[in-house]
């Protein structure tokens, strides 16, 4: 049910940004904000168009363009972790989270933390409103760090 609601308010809101923009309301760029709200996790350009050829007869010119769109009305956050492809995910209703970058095999992970939420916006800056945050915290997977680990044993 929360899916669905989800879904529907971000559909209105789609439309008014494409209508305000003076933008086409066509049925792919529906078909890839669905795909998006019904789909968990960060995802590239790319792997949404992949992973659209079986449902949709979507272009990979209309699925960059419409991340683009989507971007531009913050229904999703595009992302750059460290040198990697920009991955993206949805926005809107979504939980405030941060994100956890394997420097090594590019995994992320998300995470919560209530005491850094509270402790950014408890924090004042001068001439300065924020809207919203991104946190990124750049390391070791678990994987990573025991390949590391034994790579540098096998050295000695």
């Amino acid at each position: 049910m929360k899916e669905e609601s989800t879904l529907d308010k971000a559909k209105d809101l789609f439309t008014e940004f494409l209508k305000k923009n003076r933008c086409r309301k066509t049925p792919e760029r529906y078909a890839v904000l669905e795909h998006i709200y019904r789909s968990e996790g960060h995802f590239t350009a790319e792997s949404l168009y992949q992973e659209m050829q079986g449902e949709y007869r979507v272009s990979r010119a209309t699925v960059y363009n419409t991340l683009e769109l989507l971007a531009q009305s913050q229904l999703v956050v595009k992302h750059r972790f460290g040198t990697q492809e920009a991955r993206y995910e949805k926005a809107f209703g979504d939980k405030l989270h941060h994100h956890l970058v394997c420097i090594d095999c590019g995994k992320v992970k998300e995470f919560t933390d209530k005491s850094i939420r509270t402790a950014i916006q408890a924090k004042r800056f001068a001439y300065f409103e924020p809207c919203y945050y991104t946190l990124y915290v750049y390391g070791l997977c678990s994987r990573c760090k025991q390949k590391r680990r034994r790579s540098d044993e096998n050295q000695k």
